[in-house]
């Protein structure tokens, strides 16, 4: 009972950040298959996101990338990869800049990051696009990247300075990062219990070196775990807890892992795992690019007001969890929902139906591997060049 008054004082007292995102780059060392993953619970004000495959053009890469459903001609990236294996996310930052840009100028970081998309094939090159762009870039930001390499890094990036951290430092082969960076002012920014959750709940799979893309669609993205409350409400059998500093949010719009590819495989093997609208109520869809397969169309903004039919279909469900609409209510979560005696709440319902999903997956990836394989040996390309 105190601890869900506390929960309560927390939620008062600390408002509601319209843009919060919770992430984290591993590296292939940890993983199952040996391939780096980027991943990014993605929270925001717009709910209704979508995913589409941007054609090669002018000396721009192909690429697959999360937009706005409300950015109507694609100009701000949230998260992607191309068809060179590079790989780009970011969660805002609130405790670098202190400058007079005006917020007229800021809130950027998708334009960087489909720039990033559509030039880049290292982390390197994400260094010198950020050194070469002028400033003020408009953004205040944690960049995570990854490359075909098996390279990795956060760009902590202000409107005029950054500070890289490579994965190749990190002890563990674990970089976290929520709203604060670690360059940042100390004690300042937010999701700072949601980085603890997520440490916690990722030392496991460090210890043993057992990350799949799965362990954050259908494990991370769907934990009601607490660090500073010290209890994982998932499996507690309550019916109502309040929506406060836990992973999943009501803000949150998608979970996606992009998973690199191993040493010497073609960097069209390159997957975006994503689990569209609201994660735990969210099936979980594999995109590519090129010869790979593309986007699945339920992701693509193909509905009314160039919605994804896939998250209107996942923010129904959502509306449920949240079903309480007056006063407060917005911030109130009916678990059973997600997680009861019966086996029948969303999360239990997906996460059975979403593994079976990636042994399908890669079923296919196996196949195509051996496909890209048998066209390298006959010497003839599998992908494009340019």
């Amino acid at each position: 009972m105190k601890k869900q008054a506390l929960l309560l004082i927390l939620l008062l007292a600390g408002g509601f950040a319209a843009m919060a995102c919770t992430s984290a780059i591993i590296s292939g060392k940890k993983t199952q298959s040996g391939r780096p993953l980027l991943w990014k619970n993605r929270d925001t004000g717009c709910l209704d996101n979508r995913v589409e495959l941007i054609k090669a053009h002018d000396d721009c890469y192909e690429f697959v990338a999360v937009f706005d459903a409300t950015d109507l001609n694609d100009t701000a990236a949230w998260t992607g990869f191309n068809e060179k294996g590079f790989a780009i996310m970011n969660t805002a930052s609130y405790n670098l800049n202190d400058d007079n840009v005006p917020e007229s100028e800021m809130d950027k970081e998708g334009v960087v990051m489909k720039l990033a998309l559509e030039h880049c094939v290292t982390v390197d090159d994400f260094e010198r696009l950020l050194q070469s762009m002028p400033k003020p870039l408009g953004v205040e930001a944690n960049f995570g990247v990854i490359d075909a390499l098996g390279h990795g890094a956060y760009f902590e990036t202000g409107n005029y300075t950054y500070k890289k951290y490579d994965l190749a430092d990190a002890t563990d082969g674990v970089l976290i990062r929520t709203n604060y960076s670690y360059s940042g002012r100390p004690d300042e920014g937010m999701g700072y219990v949601r980085h603890e959750n997520a440490k916690h709940l990722l030392a496991p799979h460090i210890a043993v070196g057992d990350f799949t893309p799965a362990v954050f669609t259908e494990e991370v993205s769907r934990t009601f775990y607490h660090s500073l409350l010290g209890k994982d409400y998932t499996h507690s059998g309550e019916e109502w807890i309040v929506d406060q500093d836990f992973i999943p949010r009501r803000i949150s719009t998608a979970s996606i892992v992009i998973e690199g590819i191993e040493h010497g495989e073609p960097p069209a093997l390159t997957t975006m795992w994503i689990s569209l609208g609201y994660p735990p109520c969210a099936e979980t869809f594999a995109a590519h690019v090129g010869v790979a397969g593309g986007v699945p169309s339920v992701l693509n903004g193909t509905g009314e007001n160039h919605h994804s039919p896939q998250c209107d279909m996942v923010r129904a469900r959502q509306a449920e969890v949240f079903s309480v609409k007056r006063g407060n209510g917005q911030h109130y979560l009916n678990l059973s929902k997600l997680y009861n005696e019966e086996g029948t709440g969303y999360c239990q319902q997906m996460v059975k139906r979403n593994m079976l999903m990636y042994e399908r997956e890669y079923n296919t990836r196996a196949a195509l591997k051996d496909w890209f394989s048998k066209k390298r040996k006959s010497g003839t390309p599998g992908t494009r060049t340019r």
